[in-house]
């Protein structure tokens, strides 16, 4: 049976305040907890946000996963162009960047592409780090979670690229490695930081170094690891060509029964840190979904393993940027004008009801206003009517995709005058995606979709919803792209789904061999021969 602890978050006087109440359970003891809040921009000693400072040895390792996360150019940007959530139109002379983001969304992208070589950087310095920590003296609970920060950086280049080197001493190198033995790295790795030989139904984690309290989402525990597995099992059958769908049921239960997180619903608020003085129609507080992602997440009981990201001190999420229109820097009264890049397209926009609270919470959409709520005007308008407004059509993808077409992911959401960098911390693992991980795997062990209904009810349920009585495959791959929008798992999804070579607007191409990226051109170049290109490339 899942554990559900009801927590109460009381705020500082000036800042916010966090409460959650249980979602869909009857509870029959209560645990109340209070938590001080540092507020969102309280950075003294980095302490990310109220949690514990990372181990010295391992804060460099840590800073690393912000590389790439939650910005333009590399990591995020692939995953997310690849797919059908979102594009990037060629706006006249705004945007064509030599055609990149336009090759990179009709997978027609080769080993030449700079945001993949960024990628494969930023993995391999995230790598780096871990080995240069684990080459030093740490204590236990520090090695398993260098082991873990290194098995996630692998689990990436194991998802994008397939074949790589499993480096595992500073300055080290490896011949290349096939891509199950990469998988087999990554298993083994978790597996060790987790004291276990393997996951099973009464598996004994106290063996492990790493923490079993869910007392900082910053610093992986236990259940950030577990997370982590159940996500590589998930996907074992497209790595390795063998099923691993029971061990990610395992993985994700035992997060869910044995771990004090919950789900973030009705009673789960934060304060509306966008809230503009004037607007009435703007909300005091944002509740259930959105407060996951807010500006002030930082103490949200979904999160279980997450990024810190600060405007100042822990810089690298851009979203206002990347995705918004330059006037509405107007809205929010942003620090800096926006690049107007990111669209959503207009398919997957439409695929969600009109009652799902989370349709008003990824995306901002029609006509749009200013500070003061008056019309926001657009003076470089593609159409007569100068009010900015973001239509779900974007027309085309090149070369003159309207400036103000596709409507613009807010899922993690903003600030009044924010500055370019921005405070919303970032889910690895959270609980929402760990309900929709058992509920696929179990589904896909028994052969029986219907399996899969108890959890994607409970999402539903927070999303205002009301429960599915049955459902099947290509069913639960749009519940689970409605829910992950934004979290860089899409190209992933499709790949699993047998959808990544299907059409989508402008994306025609179904070559099979693209389910894996190149190596990038640079690296195989650098390497003297001892990385080879992967077939079809």
């Amino acid at each position: 049976m899942e554990k559900i602890f009801k927590l109460t978050f009381v705020c500082s006087a000036l800042v916010l305040g966090v409460s959650c109440t249980d979602l869909d359970e009857t509870l029959e003891d209560e645990l109340t907890t209070e938590f001080a809040d540092p507020g969102v921009n309280d950075i003294s000693g980095a302490t990310q946000g109220g949690g514990a400072q990372p181990p010295a040895n391992l804060t460099a390792a840590y800073n690393r996963l912000r590389n790439g996360t939650a910005g333009h150019g590399a990591y995020y940007a692939v995953q997310t162009v690849s797919s059908d959530e979102q594009a990037i139109g060629q706006k006249g002379g705004d945007w064509f960047d030599g055609g990149i983001w336009l090759r990179m969304h009709r997978h027609t992208f080769g080993s030449a592409s700079g945001p993949l070589n960024g990628t494969w950087n930023d993995a391999y310095g995230g790598i780096g780090e871990a080995n240069l920590a684990l080459s030093g003296s740490l204590s236990a609970g520090e090695e398993a979670q260098a082991k873990v920060i290194r098995a996630f950086f692998y689990f990436r280049l194991l998802d994008l690229f397939g074949r790589v080197k499993i480096i595992t001493e500073p300055g080290g190198d490896a011949p290349q490695s096939e891509r199950t033995a990469v998988f087999d790295f990554v298993e083994s790795e978790l597996l060790d930081a987790l004291g276990i030989s393997a996951v099973t139904t009464s598996m004994d984690l106290s063996g492990s170094a790493l923490e079993a309290t869910n007392a900082d989402p910053y610093i992986v525990n236990q259940f950030g690891a577990l997370g982590l597995l159940a996500k590589l099992y998930l996907n074992a059958e497209v790595y390795t060509g063998t099923a691993r769908y029971e061990e990610a049921d395992w993985a994700a239960s035992y997060i869910i029964d044995n771990g004090a997180y919950q789900l973030c619903g009705v009673g789960c608020t934060v304060n509306n840190l966008a809230k503009r003085p004037d607007v009435a129609e703007d909300p005091e507080q944002l509740e259930g979904y959105a407060a996951v992602f807010a500006p002030n997440n930082q103490n949200n009981p979904e999160m279980i393993w997450s990024i810190f990201y600060d405007e100042s001190a822990a810089t690298g999420m851009n979203f206002s940027q990347m995705n918004f229109h330059y006037s509405t820097q107007l809205t929010y009264s942003l620090d800096q004008q926006p690049w107007n890049g990111y669209q959503v397209l207009e398919e997957f926009y439409n695929s969600y009801d009109a009652d799902d609270l989370r349709r008003e919470a990824n995306f901002l959409a029609g006509p749009q206003t200013d500070f003061s709520g008056a019309a926001l005007l657009d003076f470089a308008a593609d159409d007569p009517d100068l009010q900015l407004n973001y239509t779900p059509s974007i027309g085309e993808l090149e070369p003159n995709s309207p400036r103000e077409s596709g409507v613009r992911a807010k899922k993690f959401s903003f600030q009044l005058f924010g500055r370019q960098e921005m405070n919303n911390d970032y889910p690895i693992i959270r609980l929402g995606q760990v309900h929709l991980i058992r509920a696929e795997a179990r589904a896909r062990a028994a052969g029986d979709w219907n399996l899969s209904l108890p959890d994607v009810n409970a999402i539903r349920d927070r999303a205002g919803l009301a429960a599915l009585g049955s459902i099947d495959a290509d069913g639960f791959f749009d519940e689970r792209g409605r829910e992950m929008f934004q979290e860089a798992t899409r190209r992933t999804d499709l790949i699993r789904f047998a959808k990544f070579g299907d059409t989508w607007w402008e994306k025609t191409n179904g070559d099979a061999f693209r389910t894996i990226f190149p190596i990038p051109q640079e690296q195989i170049n650098a390497s003297n021969g001892t990385l080879t290109q992967n077939p079809g490339y």
